[in-house]
């Protein structure tokens, strides 16, 4: 999937620098059945991590303030970008107005046996359905995929597959994590889908990303 960071120079740039997680990695060939991803955080932190979009490091960006942990791998799908083309769709599937991306990276929960020690690592991975999710007027779906190879979890195609208390701690982390005690929760997942409709949501956030990065080229000139 070819964009304008994608050319000789910055391949080159790439034997000598780090790759910005983000920008710099790609999706896959095999994209959107088999994607790369760029994992945050691992079940074990007690610390939310998140990529600092501009220069491409993980940052702290909050104490976990109650025992809440992500059951998943966790982080996002590099070049895919929650625009107007994946709001819309949003909306056409929830029969809603109003609703924008989130303006960040499609996130991504990868289900796997292994303990993983740390996050900033890059993953192959099988998406297998996800969780259509609102924060407040914001759509910022979560893809529920599989790690590639993975002994026990690469043996389900489709997240209807799943033991049903895997898809309900995914929920209940997702619904309860940015929770305050005396705040309104503003989080709400309207349905659960299946493999293919995360293929389709993946090719909106992929077609995204290319308008994303058309739009900043005209901004630099």
């Amino acid at each position: 999937m070819y964009n304008k960071l994608n050319d000789t120079i910055t391949r080159l740039m790439g034997l000598r620098y780090r790759s910005h997680p983000w920008h710099g990695i790609e999706v896959g060939k095999e994209a959107p059945q088999i994607v790369t991803a760029f994992i945050e955080m691992v079940p074990t932190d007690t610390v939310k991590y998140e990529l600092d979009k501009v220069n491409g490091f993980l940052c702290i960006d909050r104490p976990q303030r109650y025992s809440s942990v992500v059951p998943a791998l966790y982080g996002f799908i590099p070049q895919s970008y929650c625009g107007d083309s994946f709001a819309q769709h949003c909306m056409e599937q929830i029969k809603r107005e109003n609703i924008s991306g989130d303006r960040d990276p499609l996130d991504i929960c990868i289900l796997t046996e292994k303990d993983i020690a740390h996050g900033d690592i890059i993953a192959s991975a099988r998406p297998i359905g996800g969780l259509r999710m609102l924060d407040g007027s914001e759509a910022d779906d979560k893809i529920i995929a599989v790690l590639k190879n993975d002994a026990t979890y690469s043996n389900y195609n489709d997240i209807s597959e799943l033991p049903s208390i895997v898809t309900e701690r995914l929920k209940h982390y997702f619904l309860t994590y940015k929770d305050m005690p005396g705040e309104k929760r503003r989080v709400e997942i309207t349905h659960t889908y299946g493999c293919e409709e995360a293929y389709e949501v993946i090719r909106y956030c992929l077609n995204d990303y290319k308008t994303f990065l058309e739009e900043m080229h005209d901004v630099l000139g």
